[in-house]
């Protein structure tokens, strides 16, 4: 290690993100990120779209439900509108690399990095021991999924901003340990838009979440117009009026969850959506809001609904993605087994 500033990295930008296959996608997934990697795929950088199987898997997951949910998150992204002809979309464990990477990487991370990681913390609870040893590495799988794409930017909410400076940390100590100073990036984090973390309709304090029992909590990626417009006019809210400013959204988790809401869906700012209500009340407001959800999100369900009854189609594009993936991703793990000393042959 040494106190100079670390050579940049000096290759190509590319994008990457991914969503673990835990199915049932919500517009919280929708806002959040499936609608950010639309946007992406035409910044003129490759975008990389994985489907998180090998991530899924950290938890117990049903063998023949796995494979239905890898399905089901491939249909939400081309149901979003991701085009297979300029985003890579595959499911990760189609791409051997990543877990070969993983392992180098496990070799160069610490455990003290680990040990840092609060969402292992939260996920296990007080039941440590009895969590699989892929929930406590799965950060350093992610810097896997990441750099073997040589990945520079990665679309991430706030809750992901830890991991991705692991990720970063494990390409700096790969760079120096092996004297290859920028053969990984340094990752930068893109965190977009007035909604990118969509709080639950019933508890504006809560994310929402495809595990909370209340299906009212969510607008689900398969709900029909009548259903979005039925959840948005039960969700929770309070007795005040807009306010004027978002300031005075604070302390209003519900009021302030409607409105970031509505901003994502009209790509505009909470700013223009107050001075639009204003002084109305949530009798107004919900059904300009219900409107907007079930006009903005018609064409992704029923796209959703078709996809989902043709899984024949989803594969297709599935094994599309992969042969590409895995065009990117063999020279890169070939080169890392030669500057890492593995037996050439």
């Amino acid at each position: 290690m040494t106190d100079q500033t670390p050579a940049q990295y000096t290759g190509p930008r590319r994008i990457l993100s991914g969503i673990q296959a835990s199915g049932a996608l919500h517009l919280g997934n929708y806002l959040g990120a499936l609608k950010r990697f639309t946007e992406l795929q035409d910044t003129g950088a490759p975008l990389f779209v994985f489907v998180a199987d090998m991530h899924a898997i950290t938890v117990w997951q049903e063998p023949e439900k796995l494979a239905a949910q890898t399905r089901e998150i491939a249909a939400a992204y081309l149901a979003s509108g991701l085009d297979p002809a300029k985003a890579v979309i595959f499911p990760q464990s189609a791409v051997p690399a990543h877990a070969e990477l993983a392992w180098i990487f496990n070799c160069v991370g610490r455990l003290g990095w680990l040990d840092r990681m609060t969402q292992f913390k939260e996920k296990s609870g007080k039941h440590k021991e009895r969590s699989s040893v892929g929930l406590y590495t799965y950060p350093v799988l992610q810097a896997a999924d990441i750099l073997l794409y040589k990945a520079t930017e990665v679309p991430v909410g706030e809750d992901q901003k830890q991991h991705l400076e692991l990720t970063r940390d494990i390409a700096q100590k790969f760079n120096n340990d092996f004297n290859a100073p920028g053969y990984f990036p340094l990752p930068e984090p893109l965190i977009q838009g007035p909604a990118t973390r969509v709080m639950s309709l019933r508890d504006g304090a809560a994310k929402m979440s495809k595990s909370d029992p209340s299906d009212l909590s969510r607008i689900n990626l398969t709900d029909d117009a009548d259903a979005i417009a039925n959840k948005i006019r039960k969700a929770k809210t309070d007795m005040e009026p807009l306010p004027e400013t978002v300031e005075g959204l604070e302390g209003r988790p519900e009021a302030k969850n409607l409105v970031a809401i509505y901003a994502a869906l009209a790509d505009t700012t909470r700013e223009a959506v107050l001075a639009e209500f204003a002084g109305q009340g949530f009798g107004a407001f919900k059904p300009k809001l219900a409107e907007l959800a079930v006009s903005s999100m018609a064409n992704v369900t029923a796209e959703m609904r078709r996809l989902m009854n043709d899984p024949a189609e989803i594969d297709r594009a599935l094994a599309a993605g992969a042969e590409k993936a895995r065009e990117i991703a063999e020279p890169t793990i070939a080169e890392v087994k030669k500057i890492v000393g593995f037996w050439q042959g």
